[in-house]
This record gives C-alpha cells, sequence and structure tokens, in this order.
C-alpha cells in the first residue's frame, strides 16, 4: 500500500515525527539529533529559546536553518489565552510573517496538563488572525473535535503529561479521536521510549511530537534514530493490518492437502 504525505497546512512532510529544541545540551546537539531523526520539522518555545529576540545570546536559527527544516513556534509556558496569542504574534514578526504556530495553555505548573477552556479561547482568537494553529490539548474526544471545528490544521492529544514518559496511557481515547477527525492527529507529550512512538503510530495517528524523549536519553542523537525507525515502523504495521487477537492458538500451516487430509 502506498502511503500519502502527512499535510498540514498545505505542506507536505515525508516525516511523521516532529521533535522539540528544549533541554538539549547545546544548540549543535539538537541539530545532530534533529538530522538523525530524519524530522523536517522542530518546535521551538518562544519564552524560552532566543530566535532573535534577544540580540545578545545564542541564536537557534543560526545553527538550524528555516531554509531547510520547517520552524514551529509554540507558546509552552503561557497560562492563559491572552499570553498565547501574544506569544503566537510575536513568533511572526521574528520569522517574517510566518503562520504555523502550535498552541498550548498550561493549567497548571506541577501537572502541564492543558487548560483546555483557555485552548479553545486562543484557537478561535488565532485561527480568526490568520494563524494555522497546531494545538496540544487533552485526550477528550469532544474537545478535539471542537478544535478541528474552530480551523485548527492539526489537533496534538497527549499521551501523558508532558515530560512523563509514561507512553499513551489511554489508547482508546486516541481511537475515538482519529474516528471523528477529518484532520491530522499527532500524539504530542508522554513518549518516553521508541515502543510508545510505534504504539501511537500503530493506533493510527499521524505523527508525534516528543521532545524530552530525546533530549534527556543517555545518548540524544542514538534515541533520535531509535525514533525515526518507530515511527517509521509503526505506520507500516498500522497500514499492513495486524493479526486479529485470539484467545486460543492458530496454526501457522493450513491443515488442508496435508498427508492425512
Amino acid at each position: 500500500m502506498q502511503d500519502q504525505a502527512l499535510r498540514i497546512a498545505g505542506v507536505d512532510y515525508r516525516s511523521r515525527l516532529i521533535i522539540g529544541s528544549g533541554k538539549y545540551k547545546s544548540f549543535e546537539e539538537n541539530l545532530a539529533a534533529l538530522e538523525a531523526s530524519g524530522a523536517e520539522m522542530i518546535t521551538v518555545a518562544i519564552r524560552r529559546v532566543n530566535l532573535g529576540q534577544n540580540a545578545d545570546e545564542p541564536n537557534l536559527l543560526d545553527v538550524i536553518s528555516p531554509n531547510s527544516y520547517t520552524i514551529l513556534p509554540n507558546t509552552a509556558g503561557c497560562y492563559t489565552a491572552e499570553d498565547a496569542v501574544r506569544t503566537c504574534r510575536l513568533a511572526r514578526e521574528l520569522l517574517d510573517g510566518h503562520k504555523l504556530v502550535k498552541l498550548e495553555v498550561l493549567g497548571d505548573q506541577k501537572t502541564l496538563y492543558p487548560n483546555v477552556t483557555e485552548t479553545v479561547v486562543a484557537a478561535e482568537q488565532l485561527v480568526a488572525d490568520g494563524f494555522d494553529v497546531m494545538v496540544y490539548t487533552s485526550d477528550d474526544p469532544l474537545i478535539a473535535k471542537r478544535l478541528e471545528e474552530i480551523g485548527c490544521v492539526a489537533v496534538m492529544p497527549l499521551g501523558a503529561p508532558i515530560g512523563s514518559g509514561l507512553g499513551i496511557r489511554n489508547p482508546y481515547n486516541i481511537r475515538l479521536i482519529l474516528e471523528n477527525a477529518s484532520v491530522p492527529i499527532i500524539v504530542d507529550a508522554g513518549v518516553g521510549t521508541a515502543s510508545d512512538a510505534s504504539i501511537a503510530m500503530e493506533l493510527g495517528c499521524h505523527g508525534v511530537l516528543m521532545n524530552t524523549a530525546i533530549a534527556e536519553a543517555k545518548q540524544p542523537v542514538l534515541m533520535a534514530s531509535a525514533m525515526k525507525k518507530a515511527v517509521e515502523s509503526g505506520r507500516e504495521a498500522f497500514l499492513a493490518g495486524r493479526m486479529p487477537r485470539r484467545l486460543y492458538a492458530s496454526a501457522s500451516s493450513p491443515l488442508d492437502g496435508t498427508i492425512n487430509n
């Protein structure tokens, strides 16, 4: 079966893996991981990573070129819709009119769980303002559908809390979201290792976004390579269609035509 590219806001991507730019030892290590991952898109926290807003600090764009990769500004660290909208507008100024953003509005500092009420408000404002919004949210199927209806170009339910590495804790809700979606569904947050990424893809998700799983690995570049393979194999397994689960054994070889039959 020939797979189609991942299309987001009218752009096709060969890779279904998106990585972040936080927690790396250096921009150079981040670039090495990005190259090993095969990802074509990298998310950047405008409040934490310098893209030119601080002239006297190293600029990520001097190492990771927007000519080679899609820069995805995000609103990490925002706890209100107002702050998130302001941050996206700053990103648009810094990146010469760039419209694609990742929206996240957090509920509290302990869990980093999304505040879905503020997320919906921010999404409405950003879409009305001409942004292409990829939105981080809970794994609530009704909220996911509402965000799609608002006009978000991708909906990104969490697999588990940000940075937890707990994997996909509620695959059933992810499946419900997928059944009702007509935009890409990308698992965002909670992936800890390669098998978690594969599970997300085997469920039928269109992609996976991760940061901590790679950046906090003992060997980030090697983990990035592992994640690339995991996303690809999980996607292929989904397209292939797994065998049914059975309670009892099923012979690997058919009995018809054997000596005694």
